[in-house]
């Protein structure tokens, strides 16, 4: 009796995991500064398309469709592009700067020595 249950948990935890969804940012914008998400499709993927002049698209997108040839389709108006495609929550957020790492950490040793 355990042992079936258990299986039966286990197959039911398999099941969930294949229906999940995943959340990706969704915008288009210069500044890299995206806050909006969305909950996209079982089988989507999440983009971030580069164009060339510096503006970026990120939004749910068929996982099927994360090729070259198909994006190209897809956004006619964009004639130069990179692009990225991933599947887990939110992984097409902007990059974290540099420049606001070591601003935080000047921070953090100013407050430190004043503190301390």
């Amino acid at each position: 009796m355990e042992r079936s249950l258990g299986i039966g948990l286990l197959v039911f935890s398999a099941l969930i995991g294949l229906g999940s969804t995943i959340r990706c940012f969704s915008c288009k914008d210069y500044t890299s500064s995206c806050y909006k998400q969305r909950d996209c499709s079982y089988d989507d993927a999440c983009l971030t398309l580069n164009e060339r002049g510096g503006m970026t698209y990120r939004q749910c997108l068929k996982y099927s469709d994360c090729e070259y040839s198909r994006l190209a389709q897809m956004f006619p108006q964009v004639s130069s592009f990179t692009f990225k495609c991933c599947n887990a929550d939110l992984c097409n957020s902007a990059p974290s700067s540099a420049a606001g790492s070591l601003i935080g950490a000047l921070v953090s040793l100013v407050v430190i020595w004043c503190f301390h």
